[in-house]
């Protein structure tokens, strides 16, 4: 979740996140977000315009998507980067990148999730200069939820942003309502990690190797 390169929120762009799942298998947890994210790169085809994501996950499938190009097994791809962070690997790598200015439509965006599961905390990045102030606001905004809010930490690879998560002890209700009110109504916000109506498909990694779910 990053802001600073823009958020992919085009109707027609299909966006895969990469997760997580507790596994008695004896691989890190590193060697499972690298196998989400290789198999992400498999939706990708020659000539796509493609969303590269900030995190672990996502860092794997840049990573993946570099070697394709090397290989000469995709072509003509066009990055679309989420942070400077993954700018910067990107150009290292050699893939081409441009923005949402020239390429206003995404055929695919790939970014990894914390969860996948509704009940559980709700990333907010904010930035850094009054995240405290940020981070007091919510459980006032959510006080019917008994919700906490907890800095995780300050990512330079998110354009130097922090991130907040929420945890909550009963429903937020309308996740919609809920993504309008931490956007629209606390300074400091820059966005958060719900991916509503945005993500068409997850891939979630555990002992049972991986499984993809649709939309």
């Amino acid at each position: 979740m990053d802001v600073g390169f823009p958020q992919f929120k085009p109707s027609s762009m299909e966006n895969i996140l990469s997760s997580l799942s507790p596994t008695s298998v004896g691989l890190t947890q590193d060697e499972f977000k690298k196998i989400a994210a290789n198999k992400s790169v498999e939706f990708v085809k020659s000539g796509m315009v493609v969303g590269l994501g900030t995190d672990s996950t996502a860092t794997h499938a840049v990573d993946k998507i570099g070697e394709l190009l090397h290989q000469g097994k995709l072509k003509n791809i066009v990055g679309i980067p989420t942070s400077k962070t993954t700018h910067e690997q990107a150009v290292s790598l050699g893939i081409p990148l441009s923005d949402l200015d020239s390429h206003p439509v995404i055929d695919l965006a790939i970014d990894g999730a914390d969860e996948v599961d509704p009940g559980l905390a709700v990333p907010v990045e904010v930035v850094p200069v009054c995240w405290k102030f940020t981070a007091n606001r919510f459980p006032d905004l959510f006080k019917d939820c008994g919700c906490v809010a907890k800095l995780r930490t300050c990512y330079e690879k998110h354009n130097g942003n922090c991130i907040i998560d929420l945890y909550f002890k009963k429903d937020i209700g309308d996740m919609e309502v809920a993504s309008n009110r931490i956007l629209r109504l606390i300074a400091g916000v820059v966005e958060h990690g719900m991916f509503l109506d945005m993500a068409t498909t997850v891939m979630i990694v555990g002992k049972l190797g991986v499984t993809i779910k649709n939309k």
